[in-house]
């Protein structure tokens, strides 16, 4: 089949590699979507990722198909099943798994491959995070399940109250899933940043009441807190991965705040932090991170429900030998997201 294999920074290339057969428990899915992730473009930039995957390597981890082999002992699926898989599955027995701490668990089963002709999902992954699809939602709409599920995951984690003004900074899929997840369900006054026009516009689609170009207005915290009377935001999103904004997040927060740093920064890095201002301000830094078995059905549940305009995060639809300019355009922030197909 031809698949993409990570090698290293920037080296993506698309090789003959063998079909995958399915062991005991697994399954083979021939990718009807993958979708491309911002997290997908910073391992490319990075050259890996110290938890997911190490090159050589495949690559790509959203992605929803159709069944095509089972593996023995499968016996609650069927050939021709149309299914989402989640990159990975808790082991459900450690410390954390037992605390239904799910995100936490060292012993997390991952999943990479989904830009290629098919893939195979291990069996952790089908007992507890394979989920059918509705016969009329795109394969392209499903496969942002696992995105949409560590978006969930994070909301859910941060205590978000109705009219609180929540900042989110970043105008990636992520950051405009918060939007869109946050406007919906908290009903509660959003303000994005970002650094693309034509994405703040996607953003007020998704249910911004305000947008900002930092292009533009720099000084991010200044301009918060001269919308909120000097004080600063109830809740600040990061959701960029960038060190530098999460201490911009952290200067946007008004006292008994909460800063949700979503975006995983690259290895070993580290932020300063007031300890006057976290300390005497009461301030609530949370990092969280993945998503849980909960989260990934809830995620599906709202994508079925077809309540929320996702199609606006998908620039493009593309066949799987687009892949490198694909890769460049999202490196060029072209593109927010696009649904490959082999």
């Amino acid at each position: 089949m031809l698949a993409a294999l990570l090698y290293g920074q920037e080296d993506l290339r698309l090789e003959q590699v063998s079909d995958p057969t399915p062991t005991a428990g697994e399954v083979v899915i021939k990718v009807g979507a993958a979708t491309t992730c911002g997290t997908d473009l910073k391992v490319w930039r990075r050259g890996g990722h110290a938890r997911m995957l190490k090159p050589p390597t495949l690559f790509g981890h959203e992605a929803a198909g159709q069944i095509i082999a089972l593996g023995e002992g499968v016996t609650n699926w069927r050939v021709g099943d149309r299914i989402v898989a989640n990159n990975s599955a808790p082991c459900m027995n450690c410390f954390f798994c037992q605390r239904q701490e799910y995100s936490l668990c060292p012993n997390l089963t991952w999943n990479n491959g989904t830009f290629a002709e098919y893939l195979k999902i291990p069996a952790p992954i089908v007992q507890h995070n394979m989920l059918p699809i509705p016969d009329d939602l795109p394969f392209a709409l499903a496969a942002m399940t696992e995105p949409l599920a560590c978006v969930l995951h994070g909301v859910g984690r941060t205590e978000i109250k109705p009219a609180d003004r929540v900042v989110v900074l970043g105008d990636g899929a992520i950051g405009l899933m918060f939007v869109a997840t946050i406007a919906d369900s908290a009903k509660a006054e959003v303000w994005l940043w970002g650094g693309n026009n034509q994405r703040l516009e996607i953003g007020k689609k998704l249910g911004a009441a305000k947008t900002f170009n930092y292009h533009q207005i720099p000084d991010i915290p200044g301009v918060v807190k001269e919308n909120t009377q000097g004080w600063g935001a109830d809740v600040v999103i990061e959701a960029t991965g960038v060190p530098s904004v999460w201490e911009t997040a952290i200067a946007c927060a008004r006292p008994g705040a909460t800063v949700n740093l979503f975006g995983g920064c690259p290895r070993d890095t580290t932020i300063t932090v007031n300890t006057e201002q976290l300390h005497y301000s009461e301030l609530t830094l949370k990092g969280v991170f993945h998503n849980t078995p909960k989260y990934v059905r809830a995620a599906l549940a709202l994508i079925a429900s077809r309540r929320l305009p996702l199609e606006l995060l998908i620039s493009e639809h593309r066949p799987l030998e687009d892949l490198a300019q694909v890769f460049n355009d999202m490196k060029a922030r072209k593109v927010i997201k696009v649904a490959l197909k082999a």
